[in-house]
């Protein structure tokens, strides 16, 4: 239902994006931590986060659900690092790559999420891939509770 405003959307509409990322990324991460626990350590990453929602489309529950996701993500790195766990959230502001070429308005969302950078590119899977590689990699063992910004400037901190 992406490309509706909420004041159009069913209720069901909204939610089921929310329960089926919150749901997803709980059972998951619980899955995860629990096996990384009993090994003392270990790296959960969310993708997405929290942020400003675009200004020129909305995109409904989705945006609620990265801002819950993001608290999800704030809850286990408090409750877990004692554990030896490190829990980040990997934000990119948007990948084209994932966009399906069929999806209504495609041309113009990624026109969208390009001219939002400051460096005139989104991230690309690669890009992505590859900074997440270096987050779950021992280089980065004191980042937790934290977002790494891949988003070419699309987002500011």
């Amino acid at each position: 239902m992406q490309g509706t405003p909420l004041v159009d959307m069913a209720t069901d509409d909204l939610m089921r994006p929310v329960d089926v990322t919150t749901r997803s990324f709980f059972l998951t991460s619980r899955a995860a931590a629990r096996h990384m626990i009993s090994q003392g350590r270990g790296v959960i990453l969310a993708f997405g986060g929290s942020g400003e929602p675009l200004r020129d489309y909305s995109i409904g529950g989705f945006q609620i659900a990265l801002c819950a996701v993001e608290a999800m993500r704030q809850q286990l790195s408090m409750e877990n690092g004692k554990h030896g766990l490190r829990v980040v959230t990997l934000r990119s502001g948007g990948v084209p790559e994932t966009i399906p070429d069929d999806f209504g308005g495609r041309e113009q969302l990624v026109r969208s999420l390009q001219d939002m950078t400051m460096l005139g590119r989104t991230a690309t899977l690669e890009d992505v891939g590859n900074i997440a590689a270096f987050v779950a990699s021992d280089r980065a063992r004191t980042m937790t509770a934290a977002t790494v910004n891949t988003s070419a400037g699309a987002l500011i901190d």
